[in-house]
Parts: structure tokens; sequence; C-alpha cells
């Protein structure tokens, strides 16, 4: 069976990337893709950026990168600073090489991918908000009961099955339509049937808000059909939250929240 491991929104919390993947070897996962938000927030970006352009075939280009990268626009004053600071980050790397392949990185993310995983003839449209504002749409679990007109627009640009980030909250949305947290799922899993449209959210590797500190990450399994598996794994949420509260320019809140997953 061909397996993709799917992160996002690792948010500058290298403690929380390299647990995640840690976990990703120790499956034998050789396939990473990140639906992004690489940066932001955190207080590791530069590693970050590193271990994504080291480890996984592609990125998209999330609100926090475009921020970063060009303008930090209708961000919240926490948001915003974090931006700033994150870009004196890479303007204050010494090795002129190093900044510029940085850079770059950043500047070639894609705001959208299509493929279909190897093992399915199944499509999958991947990226950071959603399928009809691809960067900055937020697709809350509440939408399938008070936003109906804007969850059949969502899935009429699915062809099958979508992958997202960006709330931060894990769960598949069905074109029923219907939200199912990983915690409803038998084993995690959910397998997507014959016929069904179905749009993925992954979750947040670095900051969490689904009241589960733990990073978290999806599995896509495909084997002629094609389902996807939830993943939470333990890092040291410490570490992070008080090398966050050591930088005056982020918000202590940024680290205080990761203890409590919100």
């Amino acid at each position: 069976m061909a397996e993709t491991a799917v992160i996002s929104d690792i948010h500058g919390n290298a403690a929380a990337l390299r647990a995640v993947l840690a976990e990703i070897d120790r499956r034998g996962i050789e396939r990473i893709i990140c639906l992004g938000d690489i940066i932001g927030y955190g207080p590791d970006p530069l590693e970050c950026v590193d271990l994504v352009a080291q480890r996984c075939a592609w990125s998209l280009m999330g609100n926090h990168d475009f921020g970063v990268l060009y303008e930090p626009t209708n961000f919240n004053p926490a948001a915003a600073s974090a931006a700033y600071w994150t870009r004196e980050q890479f303007d204050a790397e010494p090795d002129a090489a190093a900044k510029a392949r940085r850079y770059d990185f950043l500047g070639r993310l894609r705001v959208r991918v299509v493929e279909a995983p190897q093992g399915s003839d199944i499509p999958v449209l991947a990226v950071h908000g959603s399928p009809r504002r691809p960067i900055n749409e937020y697709v809350f679990p509440d939408d399938v009961m008070t936003a109906a007109d804007k969850m059949k627009q969502i899935f009429d640009r699915i062809d099958r099955v979508g992958v997202v980030g960006h709330t931060h909250v894990p769960g598949v949305f069905t074109d029923e339509p219907d939200f199912y947290s990983p915690d409803e799922l038998g084993r995690r899993v959910y397998t997507v049937t014959t016929g069904e449209k179905a749009l993925i959210n992954v979750g947040s590797v670095g900051q969490p808000r689904d009241h589960d500190p733990r990073a978290s990450f999806a599995v896509l399994h495909a084997n002629g059909d094609l389902s996807v598996e939830f993943v939470r794994v333990e890092y040291d949420v410490a570490a992070t939250a008080e090398k966050i509260k050591s930088i005056p320019e982020l918000s202590d809140w940024l680290g205080e929240r990761l203890y409590e997953g919100r």
C-alpha cells in the first residue's frame, strides 16, 4: 500500500516538526507533502524551512508564508509582529547562499496542486485554506450547519478529494454535508467511498487548536481506494513555549496556547 504523509501549519515549531518527521520515519513513509504555513508565530523559522525543503516532495504557500514573504495583510497584532520578526531572521542570515536559498524556496511555493497519490487513481486537490480561496479562507466544522452555500461552492471545486490545513482542526468534511472529527472515526481512519466527495483537514503540526496539544498530521493510504489516517505525536511543548517567551517580538500568548492546544 502506497502512503503519503501530509503535514501542515508547522508555524516555526521545530520541536514539533522533528517529532512528526521521526514518527513518519518510524512508519517507513517516504513521501511527505506540506500544505503551508511553515513559518509564522513560532521561534524556529529557519530550521523549519530547511527541514521542509529537505524532506517534503513539495509544499504549498500558506497565509503566514505569504505574510512573511510579502506583507502580513489583515493579521492581528501578535501575528503581524511575529511575521516581521520572522522576516528579520531570514534577513539576518550571514550566509548569503543560505539566505538566497530560503527566499527562493518561499518564492516558489505553490498555491494549488492536484495529483493522484501513488497507488490510487483518485485525484487529490491540495490547498492551504479552501478550494475557493486557497491561501486565506477557513473551513470550520460548524460550516456544515451554518454555511450551506459556502460548503456547496467548496465541494463544487473538488473532483473527489481535497486536503487542507489553516484552521488547525483535523477532521473530514463530506458533501452531505457533514463533519467527522478523528475521535469519531474507528481507528482514526476514514475511507472515501465511491461517489462521495471529501475534504480532509490534516490539523496542525506546530499549533493545534482542537484542545489537544500534540502535533497533528495525516497519512493518505492508497490501494485502489483512498483512506486517511489521523496521527498525533507528543513533543516538548515547554521547550517551544519557553523559547517563544524569550523572544520579545513574539507574544507570550503564542507560547501559552500550545499547552492547551488552542
